[in-house]
């Protein structure tokens, strides 16, 4: 990009130019980490395929030992060091999941490791990461920012900066997943990843391509930091952090991936928040398998309101798993609220003895669990000796809580529901 932002010509030649990670060198990728990483399940999902109108079929990645795939391109970087690089350590920078991945991988092949991550990583990714013996340093608001300091460092201390997307090393360690997908199901008509610099998309198109060049790869990024979907387009890079998908928040396509992606990607999908939300809630339920943001993307296309994957065999990749707990159960409340699982309405009653515990039976009787309840008599418009009473309560969905308050209205109990919560299911 130039200072105004745009693509420059220039650089797309220097792109194109740049050393290819070919098929031979991910099969020798996965030939070296053979025995050192998990090669997790590849299975059909019969619920989601119910859903989604085609075959899909999901690749676990969250069941590596970090709980995503970045151990694969960490591993085959770092076994491609030399001894002295090995014993003067290495660096990297990371909104999480590489950061882990380097952490672990060096730790076993005993490489000291220097990990700067965004002052709002996760705290569960940070965590995890100074629990493998990393050195963990706090900088900035996003990859990019941290990735000045890792690189500042790395030349300070003459260490091996490891790139969590822009080294062929690292992209032909995620293409490995390609040939595991494709050995259990050869026929595949679409593959799905996230993508955030690209390292990942990349390395499954080109192993996926070779093997069969008739599939569709699609990559899904936050629509917040749609960076390689602008930067395919020559578009100026506009980024609106903050998003639940921090480990694709990338402003900077790599310059490797971009070329790769450009030529051997149909389409790059944008996913708004509540498609993330929902996507990680679908897996949860359905699958009973926690997985972050980024590493749900992919099962957005499948969900948004088209048929461009009737009866197709898709395949996604899990990629991430390291989610925050308070996220999650964020997500997972959310979610009660937009099924109406979870509901909030405002009933009047006569501020007497025993009208409240009149309303409770009747709710109780009717099936509702009531989880929280408020009085309000000041605040209030309603006439005097009148209550105005909240309840948060507990239903099977929107069909019982509509029977609920038809029989409030039968009642003669007047209702104002909050918020207008259930104004896009009503």
């Amino acid at each position: 990009m130039d200072q105004n932002g745009m693509a420059d010509p220039r650089k797309r030649d220097r792109e194109e130019e740049a050393p290819p990670v070919t098929f031979d060198s991910i099969c020798r990728a996965a030939a070296l980490i053979q025995g050192q990483i998990i090669e997790t399940p590849c299975a059909p999902s019969r619920t989601l395929s119910q859903i989604t109108g085609c075959e899909v079929i999901l690749k676990f990645e969250i069941f590596q030992f970090t709980a995503s795939f970045k151990e694969r391109g960490a591993l085959v970087k770092l076994l491609s060091l030399t001894p002295e690089e090995r014993a003067r350590g290495v660096a990297a920078m990371s909104a999480g999941n590489h950061g882990l991945a380097v952490a672990y991988q060096a730790r076993r092949l005993g490489i000291p490791v220097l990990i700067v991550m965004p002052r709002n990583t996760p705290n569960i990714k940070v965590e995890q990461t100074a629990a493998f013996g990393a050195e963990v340093i706090l900088e900035g608001s996003g990859v990019e920012e941290a990735g000045v300091l890792a690189q500042k460092l790395a030349r300070e201390r003459n260490l091996s900066f490891i790139h969590p997307y822009d080294d062929e090393k690292v992209i032909a360690g995620q293409g490995t997943i390609a040939l595991e997908m494709l050995r259990a199901y050869p026929d595949l008509e679409v593959l799905i990843a996230p993508v955030g610099g690209g390292g990942l998309l990349a390395g499954l198109a080109i192993a996926a391509k070779h093997l069969r060049p008739a599939i569709e790869i699609i990559g899904v990024e936050s629509v917040r930091f749609p960076s390689m979907a602008q930067a395919l387009q020559s578009l100026t890079v506009e980024c609106r952090p903050p998003t639940m998908a921090e480990g694709i928040a990338v402003r900077q396509p790599g310059r490797l991936t971009l070329p790769v992606i450009r030529r051997l990607v149909k389409e790059i999908v944008l996913a708004d928040e509540g498609e993330l939300e929902k996507a990680v809630l679908l897996l949860l339920e359905v699958e009973k398998t926690v997985v972050e943001g980024a590493g749900a993307a992919g099962l957005v296309p499948l969900l948004q309101k088209n048929r461009r994957f009737q009866e197709k065999k898709v395949g996604i990749v899990l990629s991430g798993g390291n989610i925050d707990l308070l996220i999650l159960s964020s997500i997972i409340q959310r979610g009660l609220v937009r099924s109406g699982r979870l509901v909030r309405l405002f009933i009047a009653i006569r501020d007497i003895p025993g009208a409240l515990s009149e309303v409770t039976r009747l709710l109780g009787e009717w099936g509702a669990n009531i989880i929280e309840v408020h009085h309000q008599r000041t605040f209030t418009t309603l006439p005097l000796q009148t209550t105005e009473v909240e309840f948060v309560l507990q239903t099977r969905g929107i069909p019982h809580f509509k029977e609920i308050l038809r029989k409030l209205y039968q009642a003669n109990y007047p209702i104002r529901l909050a918020d207008k919560d259930l104004s896009k299911n009503n």
